[in-house]
């Protein structure tokens, strides 16, 4: 789940389909009916009339468009109103957490570590790369066992930073279920990822597993985020673009 500036101002903003998300998820824990979409939109729509709020198009899987919300955090609040009490807490809540997140986001101590290794393996990069630049301005010759098998360390040393940053990008875009669960020390079912990936036409990456023949699925960062309220640039390190 995530939450953006408005406009270029102070205020948070939440699209109409992540607040449904919130909304559906707090209705099923009190026992309560899941909003539908269009339905939830319209509603949207009547409670901010004569207010100013983005909206931006979504595709459809039945290859339809419908226009979506971008509400700030007060408009948000103003449709929770027709929610019950407890659906209303629950969401409320939710709201709070995420924008603490935003205005004080903390580097977890894996993504911490993560960098530290990078930058190691940056310096061996660079060790490497005047080493090569060395013995070709010389024109030296790698004569004896002990020089080659040092170069060739080196040379490893540079695979492995550019393998680090490959699997850092990776993984602030994708990640699996197994790789959440050894990060979290929680469980997850990969249910609600499909079903969030089915409802915004987006396909999970499938990676090899030696436990499993056909690979297992890495599920977006976005659906995680919707789904869990997990941020995969936070949890595993933000070297690339997130998915």
């Amino acid at each position: 789940m995530t939450i953006a500036k408005f406009q270029g101002g102070d205020a948070v903003t939440m699209t109409s389909i992540e607040l449904l998300e919130l909304v559906n998820e707090a209705r099923s824990e009190f026992g309560e009916g899941e909003v539908r979409r269009n339905d939830f939109t319209a509603r949207c729509r009547d409670e901010l009339v004569g207010e100013h709020y983005e909206t931006f198009v979504v595709q459809n899987l039945n290859k339809t468009e419908s226009v979506e919300l971008r509400m700030t955090r007060d408009q948000c609040m103003w449709v929770l109103m027709r929610e019950s009490k407890a659906v209303r807490r629950r969401v409320t809540t939710k709201l709070n957490n995420l924008e603490r997140q935003t205005q004080s986001p903390a580097l977890p101590s894996d993504y911490i570590q993560a960098l530290e290794h990078l930058l190691e393996s940056k310096r061996s990069e660079k060790l490497a790369i005047e080493q090569r630049d060395h013995a070709v301005a010389t024109k030296a010759q790698i004569g004896t066992k002990r020089e080659a098998t040092a170069m060739a360390t080196a040379s490893a040393a540079v695979r492995e930073a550019a393998r680090l940053r490959d699997e850092l990008g990776f993984s602030a875009r994708h990640a699996t279920i197994l790789k959440v669960e050894a990060a979290t020390d929680r469980s997850f079912s990969f249910v609600n990822l499909r079903r969030w990936c089915k409802a915004n036409g987006v396909t999970p990456e499938t990676v090899p597993d030696k436990r499993y023949a056909e690979g297992v699925k890495a599920w977006p960062a976005a659906a995680w985020a919707a789904v869990f309220d997990i941020d995969l640039a936070d949890l595993f390190g933000a070297d690339g673009e997130q998915a």
